[in-house]
């Protein structure tokens, strides 16, 4: 647990919510620490976290199932603040003497709240306002000690307070920005009822995370696999921060990495923070094994599989080597189902994150990100001092180009695809900067996410110079997300469209046509293999 110097902790129990990692970071954006923990956590080791409040998330279950997850009603006694979303509110009102029914008819998405008199938690919002509603069951009857303050027009009991004992739900969704005062009642909530502090900072976390790794590491040697994207750049400029020399880099090029990417990893690592870094080439040694190779699996079992002969081929010839920084992230520990405290080391073993330790190999796992969502991670890097080429680098597959090479991958098709992602990027980050400059968000409505540039394995007909051509199609992917697990294909004007077309037609060798992916996930995938 990376609980801030002023000790101010807010628990998220999990029920299983759809949104349950956004209320941690709704509350985090508001720069108080969070935590997501099971809604079963005993109400003495809940105690024992010393959280300045708690929420509860909303589920998908309902209260009454047989097999519905639970809360121990202890946790309304601990004297913290206790606020309830959807599920939350149900269980909060089950536990303590109030009875939840199934409404009449369902609420789903967005609806009109109406204030019902006074309440702490929806002060300074408007009467009528729109809220976001998930749900089937609902608050039929408020257990004693509460009142009601808001409803809709299906759901009679929309909000419940009981001030007395700091208690508070709602039956919508706060945390979703479609509830339009939502983050209004989330200040509220910190600020007004509990009394909080908007004290949390990422200045104030390296701090506190360069003082733990320190006294982690103490005078053992680290080493870390360093691929140069966003979390094991992060956990290298952090460690090294800490420790210094004690850490080594290694830095596995299997050559299929994107146009400049290499090159960038040494300037920064080398020049800029003069970490330890070992660059092994090999792309020669991974050219071999991917000859002949066309099923996409299989490539990349073999580029996974050798990746870690060479990193331990490296490891082997360090001497005194204990541990092995990893940028695992929150996101990861919560979706595994692991629980784990901040700063604690644990051994690896050969199944840990699907790492095919040799035998007989053991490291202590250092893990400064595990508490971290993906875009504060990115914060970090921007306080670290990481070039922001670095700190907002697109998912990038750890196969890199060789998936995106359909078919057998040949020195020749990484030639061609390296020049034509090139400019499909240059392109992009270009149109991204432009939206930046009129909306300020880096992920606005609008702008690209991820974008890429595929090598199908087929050949196209086409006229260049009067002469007839028989040369390859690159097509061009971009996608609208924020998690990867759905995504739309980004809506790119058409003057946009035809600047890469032109360009790479006119500049990579070997292509003669450019198509564009218009391809939602789901049905296909970001990625093509």
């Amino acid at each position: 647990m990376l609980q801030p110097k002023n000790n101010q902790l807010v628990l998220v129990l999990d029920f299983g919510a759809q949104y349950g990692q956004l209320i941690a970071r709704r509350v985090r954006d508001l720069h108080v620490y969070s935590e997501i923990v099971p809604c079963d956590t005993p109400a003495s080791e809940l105690a024992a976290m010393a959280p300045s409040a708690i929420i509860l998330s909303g589920g998908p279950a309902s209260v009454y199932a047989s097999d519905a997850p639970t809360v121990d009603v202890g946790v309304f006694d601990l004297g913290v603040p206790v606020l309830g979303f959807c599920y939350g509110q149900q269980i909060m009102a089950a536990l303590l003497g109030g009875k939840v029914g199934h409404v009449d008819k369902g609420e789903y998405g967005p609806a009109t709240l109406v204030r019902d008199g006074a309440s702490m938690l929806l002060a300074d919002t408007p009467a009528e306002q729109t809220v976001w509603m998930s749900h089937r069951d609902a608050v039929v009857r408020v257990p004693e000690g509460f009142q009601v303050t808001a409803h809709t027009e299906t759901c009679p009991v929309a909000a419940m307070e009981c001030p007395r004992r700091r208690l508070y739900a709602t039956q919508f969704h706060p945390e979703v920005r479609h509830t339009a005062y939502g983050n209004k009642m989330l200040q509220t909530f910190l600020f007004g009822i509990c009394g909080l502090e908007p004290t949390w900072s990422m200045e104030g976390v390296v701090d506190a995370l360069v003082s733990s790794i320190r006294a982690q590491v103490g005078e053992r040697r680290v080493i870390l696999a360093l691929s140069g994207g966003v979390d094991s750049s992060v956990v290298a400029a952090l460690v090294h921060r800490a420790v210094g020399n004690q850490l080594t880099c290694v830095f596995v090029n299997h050559g299929m990495l994107r146009k400049g990417e290499p090159e960038l990893v040494e300037q920064v690592f080398r020049q800029q923070f003069d970490v330890p870094l070992v660059h092994v080439h090999a792309e020669e040694r991974y050219a071999s094994i991917l000859a002949g190779v066309t099923d996409p699996e299989e490539k990349r079992r073999r580029i996974g599989t050798e990746f870690w002969k060479v990193f331990f081929e490296e490891a082997a010839k360090l001497d005194g080597v204990e541990l092995l920084a990893q940028g695992t992230i929150y996101p990861d520990i919560i979706e595994s189902g692991v629980r784990k405290t901040g700063g604690k080391a644990s051994t690896i073993k050969s199944h840990h994150n699907l790492i095919p330790f040799p035998d007989g190999v053991q490291f202590d796992l250092i893990e400064p990100l595990d508490h971290f969502f993906k875009d504060e991670v990115r914060e970090l890097g921007l306080v670290l001092g990481l070039p922001e080429a670095m700190v907002y680098r697109q998912p990038f597959p750890g196969p890199g180009l060789a998936i995106r090479i359909i078919g057998e991958v040949t020195p020749r098709k990484l030639a061609i695809l390296k020049e034509a992602d090139a400019i499909v990027r240059e392109e992009l980050d270009a149109y991204n900067a432009r939206l930046f400059e009129q909306t300020g968000e880096r992920n606005s409505e609008h702008s690209c996410w991820q974008y890429f540039a595929v090598l199908p394995d087929i050949r196209s007909v086409g006229v260049m110079g009067d002469e007839r051509t028989y040369a390859r199609p690159i097509v061009v992917r971009a996608v609208e997300s924020t998690d990867a697990m759905t995504a739309d294909w980004a809506k790119l004007p058409y003057e946009v469209l035809g600047a890469i077309s032109s360009r790479i037609v006119s500049e990579v060798a070997g292509v003669n046509r450019v198509a564009y992916d218009v391809t939602p996930k789901p049905p296909a995938t970001i990625e093509w293999e």
